[in-house]
Order: C-alpha cells, then sequence, then structure tokens
C-alpha cells in the first residue's frame, strides 16, 4: 500500500474556529484521518472530534449522488433519478415561469451556513443580484449577537483570541465551546497551566465547558444583562473601575455607575437565580485581574432581549479597562476585520437596493403569504435551497413545512444527503463536499483567512455551488463576469481586489495571519464610534448590523444603559418551564446527523431537567416525555440533570425530525420572532409545558 499524502484544507463548518485541517489522501477519491493542522497557530493541531471522523461523511453510504425528480407527494421522500440536463432544464424552467407570472421576486434563493466558504456560500447572491430575484435576510445566527457588540464596540473586532494564553482571567460566557469551537479551551487551558490564571464559565447549565472551568454561574435564560449589571454595580463600588480609562474612552461613565446603584447583587440574584455570594464572587474575580479576557458567544443571545445582554457583557471590561491590557478586553468575532470586496463573487455591482429582503427566521410565513412578510410584494412562488436545511433549523417548523408542502411552490434543493428539507423537493440535485472544490474561507473565531483547495475527485454525479449556479444562470439568463469564472478565479479576484497578498504566494502553506495591530485590537487607538468611545449608551436605532436594514421590533423601549430587559417569553400556569435547544458536542446544526460516530455520542433526544422538577411532575430518569406550547409538541427522553436551575430544560442538539415521534423536532417549539434591534432567531426562549408522555 502506498503511503497517504497528507494535505492542508480547512473545516467548512458553521463554527467560529474555522480549523486549519491536515488530511490524509488514501487515493484520488478517498481520504483518511483528519487532524488539525499544527502549524496554524490558533487550530494548534487541535480539531473536535466530529471533524476528525470526517471520513465516515464524505464517504457515507447514503450520500446524495445524483440528480433526482420527485415522483410521490411532497414531503414523502420518493424520487427518481434523472440526469443534470433534464434536472436543470426543469429549474430554469420554473423559475422562468414564476419570473413570467408574478415578476422576479417571486423567486427566492434562500441559503446559509452549511458551508462557510466564501465562493460556494455566498455565489447564489451573485445570481438573486443579477435576475433581481428576492433577497434573504439572514437571521439565524448573527443578527442578534453582532448589534449588541458593536453597539458598545462600534467595529466587529477584538482582542486576538490567542492572547487568552497570556490572561490571568478568562471569563467564557455564553457559550460552550467544548461542544462548539474546541480550540477555545487549548488557549484558556494554557493560560490555566502556564500562568494559573482562573476560568470562570457563566451559562444557563453545568455545560461541559463549566465542568472544566475554576468558578461555574449557572442562571436562567435571558438574564444575563442583569448579571452583568450587578457585577459592574460591584466592581464601582469596591474601587475597581479604572476611572482614568473610563474617562478617556467611555461615553457616560458617570451615568452608568448612578444607574447601577440600585442595580445590586441582591437584585440580580432574583432575576437570574444566580445566588448573591456567586454573584460577588465573580465580580471579585474579574476585578481583582485586570488581565480578564472575555470570550463571549452567541448562545446567550439567541433571546428576545439578546441584543441588550451581549452589550451589557460587553460593558463590563470597559468598566475594569481590561482592555488595555495583553491577555485582557473581550472577542466575539473577527469577522469585521477581513474587508473583503465580494463584487465578483456575490455580483453586488448588480445589486438593486429596493429589491425585498425576506426574513430568513420566517420562511414558513414567507411561504404560507402573510403579507407583511411579502412585504406587499408577490408571493415566493419558486425556492433555491442552498447549504441550509430550514424544514429542521428554522423556528416554527410547523408552518415552514406547511409553507414547503404548498403544490404551487417549486422547490429545488442542492445538498449532500437528503435531509428534511429535501423531501419536500421537486428537483434534488447532488452537491460537493469542501474537499471536492476549491475555496476561501475567514475565521470568525480567530484572524486567519484560510485556502481549501479540491483535494479528491467529486463523489458520483455531485457538483459544487458554484457549477450548478452557472448552470443556472446560463438557463434563466443571469449575466455576470463572476459566472464565467472558475472557483479559483473567484479566489484569486476577491483576494487581488481586497488587498491581500494572491493565492500562489500562500496556497502551499494553507493560509495568512491577517491579526490586526495591538493598538487597534485593543482598541487603544479609540472605539469604532465617531468620537472613538466605548458607548454604555448605545443608539439602537442605527444598531443593525446590516447595511441598509432598518430597526425591527420595540427598539424605543430598549434599555437606555446596561440592564435587564424584561421581554423574553414568559412561563405561566399552563408553560411552567423555560426551554433552551443548546448545541450537541457530535451535531453541528442538523450536520453530523447521520454519522454513525455523532449518533453513537449523542444516543437519543433528551431533555435535561433539575431532579426536583422531575419529582414535583412524578417523572423518572429515562422516562418519554412531551414538551409543548401553542407552537406544537414535542417527544424527547428525560434525563436527570442537577446542574441547571429549576424552572429551566435544556434539549442539546436538532436531531432530525424522523428522530422524534410524529416527525416534529425540538424547532416545532422556537417562535419565528422579530426582536429589536434587528430581528433574529430566539431559539433559546420558548415557554413549554412537560409531562409524562
Amino acid at each position: 500500500m502506498n503511503k497517504p499524502v497528507r494535505a492542508i484544507s480547512v473545516c467548512p463548518h458553521d463554527c467560529p474556529s474555522a480549523c486549519s485541517l491536515d488530511v490524509e489522501l488514501l487515493d484520488s477519491r478517498t481520504i483518511g484521518r483528519v487532524r488539525g493542522a499544527v502549524g496554524n497557530s490558533y487550530t494548534a493541531g487541535i480539531i473536535c472530534e466530529k471533524v476528525a471522523r470526517y471520513a465516515e461523511r464524505i464517504h457515507h453510504p447514503d450520500r446524495l449522488l445524483h440528480p433526482m425528480r420527485r415522483s410521490g407527494p411532497k414531503g414523502s421522500g420518493q424520487f427518481e433519478q434523472i440526469g443534470w440536463d433534464e434536472a436543470l432544464d426543469t429549474v430554469a424552467a420554473a423559475f422562468l415561469k414564476a419570473e413570467a407570472e408574478y415578476g422576479p421576486q417571486s423567486v427566492w434563493p434562500y441559503y446559509y451556513a452549511g458551508t462557510m466558504g466564501l465562493v460556494m456560500r455566498d455565489g447564489i447572491n451573485r445570481l438573486r443580484h443579477a435576475k433581481s430575484y428576492s433577497g434573504m435576510y439572514d437571521t439565524f445566527c448573527v443578527s442578534l449577537a453582532w448589534p449588541g457588540y458593536i453597539a458598545g464596540t462600534g467595529a466587529l473586532r477584538g482582542v486576538d483570541p490567542r492572547e487568552m494564553a497570556k490572561s490571568d482571567c478568562v471569563v467564557i460566557w455564553g457559550t460552550n465551546p467544548v461542544h462548539t469551537q474546541v480550540n477555545v479551551m487549548t488557549h484558556a487551558m494554557r493560560a490555566r497551566k502556564e500562568r494559573g490564571a482562573k476560568i470562570a464559565v457563566v451559562d444557563v447549565y453545568n455545560t461541559a465547558t463549566m465542568k472544566q472551568a475554576d468558578m461555574g454561574v449557572i442562571i436562567r435564560p435571558g438574564t444575563d444583562g442583569a448579571l452583568a449589571a450587578a457585577v459592574m454595580h460591584v466592581l464601582f463600588r469596591d474601587g475597581f473601575a479604572d476611572w482614568p480609562y473610563l474617562e478617556k474612552y467611555t461615553d457616560a461613565p458617570r451615568e452608568l455607575q448612578a444607574h447601577l446603584q440600585t442595580r445590586s447583587p441582591e437584585w440580580a440574584s432574583a432575576i437570574t437565580g444566580a445566588a448573591v455570594a456567586e454573584i460577588e464572587a465573580l465580580a471579585r474575580l474579574i476585578g481583582e485581574n485586570k488581565k480578564t479576557y472575555f470570550r463571549i458567544g452567541y448562545g446567550f443571545t439567541r433571546q428576545r432581549n439578546g441584543a441588550v445582554n451581549m452589550h451589557a457583557v460587553t460593558s463590563i471590561p470597559a468598566v475594569t479597562g481590561a482592555w488595555q491590557h495583553e491577555g485582557g478586553g473581550a472577542f466575539h468575532s473577527n469577522s469585521g476585520i477581513y474587508k473583503w470586496n465580494k463584487t465578483m463573487i456575490e455580483g453586488i455591482d448588480k445589486r438593486d437596493p429596493k429589491i425585498r429582503q425576506l426574513d430568513q427566521s420566517r420562511i414558513g410565513d414567507v411561504l404560507l403569504g402573510n403579507p407583511d412578510d411579502l412585504f406587499g410584494g408577490p408571493p415566493v412562488m419558486a425556492l433555491l435551497v442552498q447549504n441550509t436545511n430550514p424544514a429542521s433549523v428554522a423556528p416554527d417548523q410547523t408552518r415552514v413545512k406547511q409553507g414547503l408542502a404548498r403544490e404551487d411552490l417549486f422547490t429545488c434543493v442542492h445538498e449532500q444527503f437528503i435531509t428534511e428539507t429535501a423531501l419536500y423537493a421537486d428537483i434534488l440535485l447532488p452537491a460537493t463536499m469542501f474537499l471536492e472544490h476549491d475555496d476561501i474561507y475567514q475565521g470568525g473565531g480567530h484572524q486567519h483567512i484560510m485556502f481549501g483547495p479540491k483535494l479528491v475527485e467529486a463523489a458520483g454525479e455531485c457538483r459544487s455551488n458554484h457549477e450548478v449556479l452557472q448552470a443556472i444562470a446560463a438557463r434563466v439568463g443571469a449575466e455576470h463576469p463572476g459566472f464565467d469564472m472558475t472557483s479559483r478565479e473567484l479566489v484569486d479576484w476577491t483576494l487581488q481586489h481586497s488587498r491581500r497578498p494572491p493565492l500562489s504566494e500562500w496556497e502551499g502553506q494553507g493560509f495568512i495571519d491577517v491579526q490586526p495591530e495591538f493598538s487597534q485590537a485593543h482598541f487603544l487607538d479609540g472605539f469604532g464610534h465617531a468620537d472613538g468611545k466605548f458607548r454604555f449608551k448605545p443608539d439602537w436605532k442605527r444598531a443593525s448590523y446590516k447595511a441598509g436594514m432598518e430597526s425591527i421590533g420595540p427598539v424605543d423601549q430598549m434599555p437606555q444603559f446596561p440592564d435587564h430587559w424584561d421581554v423574553t417569553e414568559k412561563t405561566d400556569q399552563a408553560h411552567p418551564f423555560k426551554l433552551a435547544t443548546s448545541p450537541a458536542r457530535a451535531f453541528l446544526n442538523s450536520t453530523f446527523t447521520e454519522t454513525p460516530g455523532s449518533i453513537k455520542r449523542e444516543g437519543k433526544p433528551l431533555l435535561f431537567m433539575h431532579p426536583d422538577d422531575m419529582a414535583a411532575h412524578h417523572i423518572t430518569d429515562g422516562q418519554k416525555i412531551k414538551l409543548g406550547n401553542p407552537r406544537g409538541v414535542v417527544t424527547l427522553h428525560a434525563k436527570s440533570e442537577a446542574g441547571v436551575q429549576r424552572g429551566v430544560v435544556i434539549a442539546e442538539s436538532i436531531w432530525p425530525n424522523a428522530a422524534f415521534e410524529d416527525g416534529c423536532g425540538i424547532n416545532t417549539l422556537t417562535e419565528a420572532a422579530r426582536p429589536a434591534p434587528a430581528g433574529g432567531g430566539v431559539f433559546h426562549d420558548i415557554k413549554v409545558w412537560v409531562r409524562g408522555a
């Protein structure tokens, strides 16, 4: 047997770690082991277990390999194999028919983060801009978190995440990196080992990350703003506020101090459920360690008050002046540092700002013709789905499935497996995986630009997103130079026009480090607002993260200063529990749910409950249970978990709908809300009842 060849690649999945990979190539079509690239200073040779066994996924026997046409009712999964030309001709004919009868905005290209590659993920926008199809306002992930962070800092960047290793205290707030971005733990653990640093974790249950921490604070979902306000109350009260820093770098420190005088640990304890002593201890740990690094996640922002909570947490290091120190400050995402010119990838030069932007999270209401969601425009009559699985991951799953089941809706799904959404497709197209095409990536959780080359031949008849878009464009009359370029040519053009080194200079290494200077990353040259100040008093009306999008929801009611904003979905006598749908270790949204190793790790859909709640509701460990609300009912199995507050339940992972009785997945229970200031998915803000099945 020939010795395996090893090549550099990059993980394409929706994880801020965006790991650099070392891939074994057994032959032109087969991979072996996948490891973390040692040469990348952030990945540092460590990757998650699900990507380490990627051979299970790319060589899976159930992978979709050929174009298919629906032969039975929508949702039945009955398909027959057809050729590529017939499939593409059918798609084009349906799009042209919808355009002729209802106008181009009746066609909706719908996509998201099944791949984080810039060419394969975002190229679908070139088709929509060239044809004036409806746009998509992406509200699943960042539209609550980013406005909350930028409201204070004025820019989407932060302290080099490798500086965690140089911290005296690492506070991991609202994220579970052991499950979702393992490299955070690599650098935080270095700080503990090399410096004796303390690790504190704030979350809604005793996560795998909290189990490795020195201090864990468990709070009720949606109460992070109250905890952050109380921590700052103590910092001001006990002399830990850095007044010279505050006066130089922040907008209203005296007003903030006055506002926080009533936000005591006792006040916050009543809201969060955390003990007063825990709140005091967390504040003291932060105050006594100037080099405190706040690694701030996404999960805790998936509440109706998520943007306010993010702003409150980000305000803490501004009070202590932690931003001044190496190993101090905060980090949420570096997505703002890359400054891409994506004109050729996305066809931005053909963008018409008057074209409507349909809310990704409200796909159910969009497809069911809600006039408010359609902005008075035509119904959606044709749908092209790439890189996402809304029948599983979108809120209010019942309405999503009803919309997808419309007989007059034409749906084309381009996918790697027959997902829940693919079951509703009229035409189903087989997609390549990341090792089968060229693409370029950025690290949201670090500071590298990475190239992922094509390393193996595509399985079966699979085609890349770019190839499919080229073929559809040619058939529907969409014109743009980007359709005439290869994916590699698009990468080269984008690098050249984004003032980055050409691919030829660094392709062999696989990545380049573009970390901003220390003073910029720590905002020592000023924060991103015009006055250079961190804003304790944000302008929420201008807090949308995407250019051209107006504020959404009750913006006028948002707090003037960091605070608890009491707008989350309320429990009541009929629905006494709050549910958070937290990420699993071996699944990533609805990806990896088909691989044997991940299924074995996760077992079956579980609901974590406090043992006293289980006793009060006559539920035993392992018992089949139902939980529900006005949006639907879901069946899981109970698991006793003392590390969660009473009245709170946790369902880890997005299992396939088929793993639940009646095919109702966990997002059956999630509302498709419009939270202020910019919309967003409220996936952890759910009221439910729980009872034995």
